[in-house]
């Protein structure tokens, strides 16, 4: 534990809710839900708004429409959260070298080692500072929470949702905690938290109670003594700069089931073209190609092929996990695809740039066509799997939240589409009163996807690079 509250934890306030109010005028104040559409959907995030109703992060989307139907439900953007992530994190570089980001909203910082703050005073002046910078830089708000350690700091981050700062100080932790929930603690997840329960420990007074001895027989060593120790407001977590990426991955869930094979295959290979866009961005190659198949009855399946070397070519990629897919059955419907790449090196074996190529030359079935029972060769995927149908390309070109332009009515959002129609609400971030709404058959030439406005002027737009999502190691 350090003698001053040097270490910051930033949340965003219901980050990609508050940026889509930030961004469309008619919906600020109002309860807004950002997430998938579809039957399987499920909530991202829900403004303060939509809390009241008793929406949450993680809840089924069908669920928060029964609680709260006159809200407004929107598909992500996260080009465009990414971007604006990136200036709030661009803030906390400049604070300190050491920054530890959790998620695109949420970070630790160690002000210490950025020599900004060595007591109380000077930690809270550094919060308020960085509260008022993101505010101007992005037009959103950001809860701060400063502590002793990492534990406290995120705590005290919850408390000052939103919009606010609290300092805990070094010495008032064990009074702090002692009438919480054990589930505060870090690495108290339901299951422990279930298990604890049962043996009567309910809050973090409780585990004090109980001592380390008996913590160590519920839970077993490790587990019991670092509960103790975080009971009694001990965490010596150090910020870490960097967490080494494990992987890149990609998945789509789809809202009905896919049974045609080729239609299949055609998912796997544009999942397969994606992860490597981003395997690429974050400047890694990868020796282990993944296949993540969730089937119509839940049941998950994951495949995996080691390559020789690390590629960052997308034919490799793109033929392992087709390699990969020949290995599972997909009778009874697909609801989630997913490819991924592992086993990352910042370098990339060039060799396997032509590996596809030399497998094909050497008679290998992954090429144009495939051998087949009776001595017939298939078509190659692209010539049997079907496209999406126009339903599914209006829907994925017109849904609600996305952005879009008119030659003459400007810039706009799409409030809703169906039946042909799509019907836009043309405002702008800097509108001072909700915009008009209008409505246009969904091929009308003067209407046409777009990308989203700043937020604030000479603020960013969703068309930077969007950041790779790379999945790191606990």
């Amino acid at each position: 534990m350090r003698a001053a509250p040097t270490i910051l934890h930033l949340d965003m306030d219901a980050f990609f809710a508050a940026a889509e109010q930030a961004s469309k005028p008619s919906l600020r104040g109002k309860p807004v839900v950002v997430g998938g559409l579809g039957p399987r959907g499920v909530v991202a995030t829900a403004s303060y708004e939509a809390r009241r109703f008793g929406v949450h992060s993680a809840m089924p989307m069908g669920q928060a429409r029964r609680l709260a139907p006159n809200a407004a439900y929107l598909v992500p953007r996260f080009a465009f959260y990414r971007a604006i992530s990136g200036q709030v994190m661009g803030l906390l570089g400049r604070l300190s070298p050491l920054v530890e980001p959790l998620s695109l909203d949420e970070a630790f910082v160690d002000l210490e080692a950025g020599g900004l703050a060595d007591d109380s005073a000077s930690a809270r002046a550094v919060g308020e500072r960085l509260r008022a910078e993101i505010l101007a830089t992005t037009g959103l708000t950001g809860s701060v929470g400063l502590a002793g350690s990492k534990m406290l700091a995120k705590i005290a981050s919850e408390e000052a949702k939103p919009d606010g700062l609290v300092l805990f100080e070094p010495g008032t932790e064990r009074a702090l905690l002692a009438p919480r929930s054990v589930r505060i603690i870090p690495g108290v997840g339901p299951a422990t938290g279930d298990h604890l329960r049962r043996a009567g420990i309910t809050t973090v007074a409780d585990v004090v109670e109980a001592g380390e001895d008996e913590l160590v027989r519920i839970l077993g060593r490790s587990h019991g003594a670092s509960l103790y120790r975080m009971a009694l407001g001990h965490d010596g977590r150090p910020v870490v700069a960097e967490r080494d990426a494990k992987s890149v991955s990609v998945e789509d869930t789809f809202d009905i089931d896919l049974h045609d094979r080729s239609r299949i295959r055609l998912e796997v290979e544009r999942l397969a073209e994606r992860c490597v866009e981003r395997l690429r961005r974050s400047g890694h190659s990868g020796r282990t190609i993944v296949l993540k198949v969730r089937r119509y009855d839940f049941s998950t399946l994951t495949r995996s092929e080691t390559l020789r070397g690390p590629t960052d070519d997308p034919l490799v990629v793109r033929e392992a996990a087709e390699r990969l897919l020949e290995l599972v059955d997909t009778t009874g419907g697909v609801r989630l695809l997913g490819v991924g790449v592992s086993g990352l090196a910042d370098y990339t074996q060039e060799d396997l740039f032509a590996q596809a190529e030399a497998e094909a030359g050497a008679g290998g079935d992954e090429g144009g066509g495939r051998a087949e029972a009776g001595g017939g060769v298939a078509p190659s995927v692209a010539a049997v799997a079907a496209p999406p149908t126009a339903t599914e390309t209006a829907t994925r070109r017109w849904a609600p939240g996305n952005d879009v332009r008119h030659a003459v009515l400007g810039a706009g959002w799409v409030q809703g589409s169906g039946l042909g129609r799509v019907t836009v609400r043309f405002e702008e971030p800097g509108s001072t009163a909700p915009g008009r709404v209008r409505t246009f058959s969904v091929d009308d030439p003067e209407l046409e996807p777009a990308d989203p406005l700043p937020l604030v002027p000479g603020g960013v737009t969703g068309t930077e690079p969007a950041a790779p999502v790379v999945r790191t190691g606990d």
